[in-house]
């Protein structure tokens, strides 16, 4: 079913709302953005990664430094319900992948505190016979991930 696969450890960064003085108002956050695209983008060259129509992407996004040990053990692998939100990674990602993010119709996602921040993407295969009732019992089944 996962038909290929990407993996990065980066912190993940959300896709900033920008403006024409972006060009040259240098924000701190559009630069932070611009640095994780091309960062982004030259490990999925590497990995000769393309995002396809449907995926499943899973942000890791690392612990505050200032956080007690006994937090850390306590939070690592929970989901993350802070900001950034879940669509403004996504967002992010598919952005920086494709020229024209119409084509993607079908996206999981999930956020989670952990040690190191990464990024990771699974394209989940096509099959001429998708229906909605074969992702409901694939995500039922938990298979998918």
């Amino acid at each position: 079913m996962i038909t290929s696969e990407f993996y990065y450890e980066i912190q993940p960064v959300s896709k900033p709302r920008q403006t024409n003085s972006d060009r040259w108002r240098k924000r701190p956050c559009v630069l932070r953005y611009r640095a994780y695209a091309d960062e982004m983008r030259a490990a999925g060259a590497f990995q000769d990664f393309y995002l396809g129509e449907r995926c499943a992407m899973i942000f890791e996004l690392e612990m505050p430094k200032s956080w007690s040990k006994k937090k850390r053990a306590l939070m690592c692998g929970k989901p993350h319900t802070q900001k950034p939100d879940w669509d403004n990674l996504c967002k992010a990602v598919a952005d920086l992948f494709l020229v024209d993010d119409s084509g993607i119709h079908t996206v999981f996602a999930a956020k989670f505190w952990g040690e190191k921040g990464s990024v990771r993407i699974f394209n989940i295969g096509q099959d001429a016979n998708y229906q909605l009732s074969d992702l409901l019992r694939l995500i039922r089944s938990s298979s998918m991930i």
